[in-house]
């Protein structure tokens, strides 16, 4: 049997250089302290490729559930902030101690931290319909002198990706994603070698996600001015591979060129393991059962994917081959309702988003951001 590993992965931050500058509030910096743990819990296990799931057991009390909020007080010590419209991307500060958060249907991206009250940075037009909105966050490299930071959005014509100075307009970096009737969603990560990772949805044709010639389907991988990034498989072209669906998350180890992309495809939720210039070929774990991935969160030992549907974290632990050791870990089940999105912190805490107010069951202080410990076990598997 073999117990699940810490996550201890840290954010890496883009190399391109960018200029510009910004000012944040520092006041209200305090350090957070009395991290509960993602506690495991008995649940239903995903399933490679058609396998259908096995059974979900009955679902007594929880005895973990957190204490009840009022308002937007919310006692949790887990609780970052509250009282958000539903959450489309986190992006961690280098302090880890604050983030940047991203509603996806206001297009509004706030400046986080335990004790202080949310600061408004920057407000993106954007078109939530069809799944769309902001889905994306990604810092410059730069963060600590120019406090520049990057969103996917939907606009009114397209989906693209923009570039944001606190105070500023929000300047175009790469646009013309094409924009349909379901497919919209995206997501952003640096690659740790001066570039931004993209990945796009295929605005409901899969034909644009086989086309070379579109930017839906893919991931992309561009420099700091949309431009494809130098060592891309093609020279003139940002395409580092094709196929996705509707793309939730993109999560990874940069320093091993090791990178995931969850993705809602058709008759299945699926994971990928993505390697450069080649196809995107058969998912590395698949959900039958869809239940709504969301974003994710990895090191080298450890992916962690944010469910929405199933309203619950999964921990899967990859082996180097890319196969799988053990059966996945099911967490915190119907504790906080639906996650939308999760990433890692440099200290190595997961940092998730609720989408409780956009279709599930909000408590009076939803929609929420949380800080949490890592899995540290519960995983069984074969040696």
């Amino acid at each position: 049997m073999r117990r699940s590993r810490v996550l201890v992965g840290a954010c890496a931050v883009l190399g391109f250089v960018l200029s510009g500058c910004a000012e944040f509030p520092d006041e209200h910096t305090q350090p957070f302290t009395e991290q509960p743990s993602l506690a495991p819990q008995a649940g239903p296990q995903p399933s490679f490729e058609s396998e259908a799931p096995p059974s979900e057991p009955p679902q007594g009390p929880n005895p973990q559930q957190p204490p009840q909020a009022t308002g937007c007080e919310d006692p949790d010590p887990a609780v970052i902030t509250t009282c958000l419209d539903p959450v489309g991307a986190v992006a961690v500060l280098p302090d880890g101690q604050s983030a940047l958060v991203g509603e996806r249907t206001t297009g509004r991206v706030l400046r986080v931290q335990k004790g202080a009250k949310p600061v408004e940075l920057a407000r993106v037009p954007v078109d939530a319909s069809e799944g769309g909105g902001l889905t994306g966050l990604a810092l410059s490299p730069t963060y600590h002198e120019d406090e520049l930071f990057y969103a996917y959005v939907t606009s009114s014509s397209d989906n693209r990706v923009v570039r944001v100075a606190t105070g500023d307009r929000p300047k175009p970096v790469l646009t013309g994603i094409p924009k349909g009737s379901t497919g919209n969603s995206g997501a952003l990560l640096d690659d740790g070698k001066g570039a931004l990772l993209v990945a796009t949805g295929n605005a409901g044709d899969p034909g644009f996600a086989a086309d070379p010639a579109s930017l839906a389907g893919k991931l992309l991988r561009i420099d700091g001015f949309g431009k494809p990034a130098q060592g891309n498989p093609q020279q003139t072209s940002p395409v580092v591979t094709s196929g996705l669906n509707d793309p939730t998350g993109i999560c990874g180890t940069p320093a091993l060129n090791s990178f995931w992309v969850t993705d809602r495809n058709g008759g299945q939720d699926a994971l990928y393991r993505v390697r450069f210039g080649e196809p995107l070929g058969n998912p590395a774990w698949t959900w039958a059962d869809r239940p709504g991935v969301a974003g994710c969160a990895a090191d080298p030992t450890t992916v962690i994917v944010a469910l929405r549907d199933a309203a619950a974290l999964y921990t899967l632990h990859p082996a180097p081959d890319g196969s799988f050791t053990g059966q996945p870990t099911k967490v915190l089940e119907n504790r906080y309702g639906r996650f939308s999105t999760a990433t890692l912190a440099p200290d190595g805490l997961v940092w998730l988003g609720t989408t409780n107010r956009d279709g599930g069951r909000p408590v009076p202080s939803d929609d929420r951001v949380l800080r949490l410990e890592p899995p540290t076990g519960g995983t069984a598997g074969k040696d």
